[in-house]
């Protein structure tokens, strides 16, 4: 009997917080240009989640890849990102870029580069790459994509 008064609580405890399913991706949005200067150039981005478990977990951000103009510049890297419990969150992505490699890896050239830059006033910037959730021995990977024209003032 006391065997079932110690194993009840336990098993109630288990049940009620499982993982029922993976967070919900929503979107990658809010891509803006936090920063240029002549040395580095500075792009933020959101990832939105809705998380509907009882439990949270932890998101990574390390594999995703930031091309401009179809050229690969950079690369995402934070900490992993702690999620909450039944609620819709973001994860913020932000990455320091050298203004050199925007410049350098145009067709024409760094000064070809500098100049399309500064007519068009815009850099064609893609975030691609994956997510990857854990929680409890359990894990997901979501893929990111997300392609946004921004506009530059230097």
């Amino acid at each position: 009997m006391r065997k079932i008064i110690y194993f009840l609580p336990f098993l109630l405890l288990i049940v009620s917080c499982s993982v029922k399913q993976k967070p919900i991706f929503l979107k990658v949005d809010d891509i803006k240009l936090l920063s240029a200067s002549t040395d580095t150039v500075r792009i933020g981005a959101n990832a939105y989640f809705e998380n509907p478990n009882d439990i949270g977990g932890k998101i990574a951000t390390d594999e995703i890849k930031v091309l401009i103009d179809q050229v690969e510049v950079a690369q995402v890297s934070s900490e992993e990102f702690k999620v909450p419990a039944r609620k819709e969150f973001h994860i913020p992505l932000k990455v320091v870029i050298p203004a050199k490699k925007v410049f350098e890896n145009n067709k024409n050239g760094i000064l070809g580069g500098i100049l399309n830059s500064l007519i068009n006033q815009r850099l064609r910037v893609h975030f691609k790459g994956d997510l990857k959730y854990k929680v409890l021995g359990f894990s997901h990977i979501y893929p990111i994509d997300k392609v946004e024209d921004l506009k530059i003032k230097f």
